[in-house]
């Protein structure tokens, strides 16, 4: 079993050039390896070893999610991109399965080591550190977000309550007993926390609770000032989009620091990045302003390593240079995944664009969903907004919604007003596309 290197100490403060040399080395060491251990991609590359180095990676074909689940069907539970004897598995996670099959992730003693050490260095670009006690809310069964992200959380040197999802009641009088100071969530969950309060603790504001920074990731909206803004005054915390990850590769390798609303890539010494055109993978120029699907390689990975993984998630590269806070780590932002992307007469429309005017307008609650019939295409997006509280439906609201999606995002749009609390909140991920057969 070859040595696998670990973190790099700071490796987000590190220049490109400083930190080339060293990536060229992890990836000839994991390239080997893959040839070597992976049947999947030894299958997949027809049986040569890659060469050439980091810039030869586009010559390398693309793996992607539905070949992971296709794999893993035929050969159980790990797939045959399972690259480590079975005996190096010290820990096993599931997807949640609710975009198709779950998929299951194991992870060695070192994947651990640098997941925790790459992750925590997202949460202290936030903000968090010694000092902080912090209450972890995602679900600690099998999705990695939970433990995986607790263990990242640990890592700033923060105290950590692992209080998980469900009992909303139960968590607000945590957080005052134990005085929490931030709190790590889905960025719809505070919604969820408001009505708790409301409901059983009359005269308590969510400000009230004394947090003073909010850790969000798992779902999009944070880019629109407006929600920001909603929930910075609401809650009298900072708010930091702190949690960017994709489970098959590395649960947590973004966030925000406290000089960029961007998104810093901390993981530049395990994950190699690449930007693709969606449509065609043709790839394009790793350089500020340009956009498309993220797609990435581990430097570093024994169990499951992945190269050239589509991640489905566009996101432009937003800078590369020295930021205020000393961070080399480059910046982007996430615009949406492909499968979330509706089309409407030849328009690429995302949920985010969606967020940001839904969130313009008080009488709404912020809350609303896509519902698409059968497989396209529309020829206008068919969208379902909830109301706030007293407010009433109003003929001129919903065609002002629709006449705002004409004039920011070019679409048609059927919109329809919902009274106050129809849709469901979840203290998971919340589903903003839905596909009805």
């Amino acid at each position: 079993m070859p040595e696998f290197p670990g973190p790099i100490a700071d490796a987000d403060f590190l220049s490109p050039t400083d930190l080339r040399p060293e990536q060229e080395r992890r990836w000839a060491r994991q390239a080997s390896y893959l040839a070597e251990r992976s049947d999947f991609f030894r299958a997949l590359w027809a049986g040569e070893s890659p060469s050439g180095g980091l810039d030869a990676l586009g010559d390398l074909p693309f793996s992607d999610k539905e070949m992971l689940r296709a794999d893993q069907r035929v050969h159980p539970p790990f797939g045959s991109y399972l690259a480590a004897a079975p005996e190096r598995i010290v820990r096993v996670h599931r997807t949640s399965g609710t975009t198709g099959q779950a998929m299951n992730l194991a992870l060695s003693a070192g994947d651990i080591v640098l997941t925790s050490a790459i992750g925590g260095r997202g949460f202290r670009a936030a903000g968090l550190g010694p000092g902080h006690r912090v209450v972890h809310t995602l679900n600690y069964q099998l999705w990695m977000g939970g433990l995986t992200d607790h263990l990242n959380l640990e890592a700033t040197g923060a105290a950590v309550v692992p209080f998980g999802v469900g009992n909303s009641e139960r968590l607000v009088r945590t957080i005052v007993e134990l005085a929490v100071t931030a709190i790590s969530c889905t960025p719809s969950y505070p919604a969820v926390l408001e009505r708790a309060i409301a409901e059983h603790f009359p005269g308590m504001k969510p400000r009230d609770l004394g947090l003073k920074l909010g850790l969000f990731g798992g779902e999009a909206g944070l880019d629109n000032p407006s929600f920001r803004g909603r929930l910075e005054e609401t809650w009298g915390f900072r708010v930091r989009n702190a949690n960017y990850g994709v489970s098959d590769v590395l649960c947590l390798f973004a966030g925000q620091c406290e000089a960029t609303d961007d998104l810093h890539f901390v993981g530049m010494d395990g994950i190699w990045p690449e930007l693709v055109e969606p449509e065609t993978g043709a790839p394009k120029p790793w350089r500020a302003g340009e956009q498309g699907e993220l797609v990435l390689t581990h430097l570093v990975k024994e169990c499951q390593p992945l190269a050239r993984f589509r991640s489905g998630d566009i996101v432009a590269l937003t800078a590369t240079e020295l930021c205020a806070c000393g961070r080399f780590a480059p910046r982007m932002r996430v615009i949406g995944r492909t499968d979330d992307m509706v089309v409407v007469r030849g328009l690429n429309i995302f949920p985010s664009a969606v967020t940001a005017i839904v969130n313009m307008h008080k009488a709404l609650s912020g809350e609303y969903r896509i519902v698409l019939s059968g497989p396209g295409p529309y020829d206008a997006l068919p969208l379902e907004v909830e109301l706030a509280k007293g407010h009433a439906p109003a003929p001129a609201l919903a065609q002002e919604i629709e006449a705002e999606i004409k004039r920011h995002i070019g679409a048609s749009a059927r919109v329809s007003l919902l009274t106050p609390d129809s849709l469901p909140r979840t203290e998971g991920k919340t589903r903003r596309v839905l596909r009805l057969a």
